[in-house]
């Protein structure tokens, strides 16, 4: 009888315990998943951004602009429903929007430049500003997307030096710091607030001045948008001038070191730089010798040694070049290197928001095209290997594929000159499409380009290289690297059948530069005329040349003697000029021929 009454025992037993689970929610089950990435507000730990669960998270994105103009509205809006735009960012790979706006959109704007024309933005009709600007927010917080909101001009007509002006002084500044972190606590797409867009001279850092110091009105500006809304980021732009030196506006933290930005929340300072090419300005590091080896150290010095040291976080809010001058494209593979390949670093990176993804930046355009539709491939994919996975929203868009592609193969030599090495490959597979290639000379950088094939320029002559190739994709996995290959240069570089021909830049102002060239007869009889050839990487254009004619058939220029210069006796030397545009030429190699 006992055998019975056990089983009886044991059957009830296991009906309680399928109707306790029977009443267990499902959500209970999924609540042990990881949290999605970028989940809650978001804090700094050393350099390094975490999300509400200590995730380390990356900001990839790009600076939408327009809210600070007298449209008082994101551009473009003319031409396209913002939903649209917005999926576009993400479906790219980008993950955050630095949104600018000016002091006006607090007086109640009516924004201009919307187009409501066949359905497009329609739930945009009889808003302000604000209320616009809202929307934008709301959306790309649900696709899964991030908002910087920065403080770009004190009003619609132009940049200020200072954060505050005659107009607009440090009260109405902070006022409406207040009023924007307020309006937006709670929201976890808005993870903080840019207080001001590059302070330039007079502004300074640390001098004490109340007036004229950033680092103590940013001190004041921050904390106020803390006691407002304490879980917002606090990005801090540099100043143009720092013991003497002088950098980009807005990128020259070499102060923020030993004069810190002291906030009264604790992990919520991120510092921001920016930085851009000969399309913005000339400087004088773009001319150094040893240029693009050089820049890391200038970018070591202004900005990045705040995230070496593990100070804080350090974004590049922003950075941007038309890339049509050869220095440019140099600059921007040197800055993408600098800035960690996620691939490789993952979260543990700088942080960046490129400029712009608008087309309408005069000096430097933008990852859209003229038509407001078009991708920039070129452009776009340069950034590929530092863009980064999304965060918590609506659809895996652009940010969710952790696939890298397969290595090219096939890569070989196709041709050399004294200073250059042509390559090409086979086109690499990958799950969601590749974006780009980056090829390596060696472990620097030398490039990157959209097809298979690339030119490396400005090499020694005589002189052994070796390469690899890796693709990337949208969401910035990077392939492994191709077999390598080793190419020669050939000759001796500036020098042909009796005669050499050297280059030099005597000015360059970013839109256009002049050059000189020396023509030298190295042979042991005296020439009849001569002629030098060379081909620029870039888009340059001769505008004009003296003491010389000259042809120029796509990149490659011609140049012939004058006719009263043409004959030179051995060792003797006879010289020329031109104006060409734009700015920012790479010295070119030069063939010399004489007759």
């Amino acid at each position: 009888m006992r055998h019975p009454l056990v089983r009886r025992l044991r059957h009830a037993l296991l009906a309680l315990l399928l109707a306790v689970a029977a009443l267990i929610p499902l959500t209970a089950v999924s609540a042990q998943a990881a949290p999605a990435l970028g989940t809650g507000p978001w804090h700094t730990s050393g350099r390094r951004l975490l999300d509400a669960q200590n995730q380390p998270v990356r900001m990839a994105g790009v600076n939408w602009f327009g809210f600070e103009t007298s449209n008082y509205v994101a551009h473009g809006l003319w031409s396209r429903d913002y939903r649209s735009m917005t999926d576009q960012m993400k479906s790219l790979g980008y993950n955050t929007i630095r949104l600018p706006y000016s002091d006006d959109i607090f007086k109640g704007t009516t924004p201009n430049g919307i187009s409501y024309a066949n359905g497009l933005n329609a739930d945009l009709q009889g808003l302000n500003s604000l209320q616009v600007m809202d929307k934008i927010v709301d959306y790309a917080g649900s696709i899964g997307l991030k908002v910087i909101l920065d403080r770009h001009r004190p009003d619609s007509s132009a940049q200020s030096a200072l954060w505050y002006t005659s107009a607009v002084p440090e009260s109405t500044w902070i006022s409406d710091l207040k009023a924007l972190a307020t309006r937006y606590r709670g929201n976890s797409a808005v993870v903080g607030i840019d207080l001001h867009n590059e302070p330039h001279d007079p502004a300074c850092w640390g001098c004490g001045d109340q007036a004229t110091d950033w680092r103590l009105a940013a001190e004041r500006g921050g904390n106020a948008v803390l006691a407002a809304n304490p879980d917002l980021l606090i990005f801090v732009e540099g100043v143009q001038t720092v013991n003497g030196k002088s950098y980009w506006w807005g990128g020259n933290l070499a102060g923020a070191g030993a004069a810190p930005v002291r906030l009264n929340v604790a992990n919520r300072l991120v510092y921001s730089a920016h930085d851009y090419a000969t399309s913005v300005a000339q400087q004088p590091w773009f001319s150094d010798p040893s240029f693009p080896a050089n820049m890391p150290a200038i970018w070591d010095e202004h900005w990045g040694y705040l995230f070496k040291q593990n100070t804080a976080p350090v974004l590049l809010g922003e950075f941007g070049t038309t890339l049509q001058a050869g220095v440019d494209q140099k600059w921007l593979a040197a800055l993408v290197d600098y800035l960690r390949p996620t691939g490789t670093a993952g979260a543990d990176s700088f942080q960046w928001t490129f400029w712009s993804w608008n087309p309408n930046s005069g000096d430097t355009g933008g990852i859209l095209k003229d038509d407001w539709q078009s991708v920039d491939t070129v452009k776009d994919g340069y950034l590929a290997s530092i863009k980064a996975p999304g965060f918590a929203g609506g659809g895996s868009g652009g940010g969710g594929d952790t696939s890298a592609p397969s290595a090219p193969a096939g890569l070989t030599v196709t041709g050399t000159t004294a200073s250059s090495v042509s390559l090409r490959w086979s086109a690499s597979t990958d799950d969601t499409g590749v974006t780009g290639y980056d090829v390596y000379r060696g472990t620097a950088k030398a490039g990157s380009v959209t097809g298979t094939s690339f030119t490396d320029t400005g090499l020694t002559a005589n002189t052994s290289y070796g390469y690899t190739v890796r693709a990337r994709d949208a969401a910035g996995n990077t392939s492994a690297a191709s077999a390598s290959v080793t190419a020669k240069t050939s000759g001796t570089g500036g020098s042909d059948s009796g005669c050499t021909a050297t280059y030099k830049v005597s000015s360059d102002w970013g839109s256009g530069f002049n050059a000189d060239v020396t023509v030298k007869n190295t042979g042991s009889t005296a020439t009849k005329g001569w002629q030098v050839t060379w081909t620029w990487d870039g888009p340059q254009t001769v505008s004009g040349m003296w003491n010389a004619s000259y042809t120029q058939t796509g990149k490659t220029v011609t140049a012939t003697d004058a006719g009263h210069n043409g004959a030179l006796t051995p060792g003797a030397t006879a010289s020329f000029g031109f104006g060409a545009t734009p700015g920012g030429a790479a010295v070119p190699a030069l063939t010399c021929r004489v007759s």
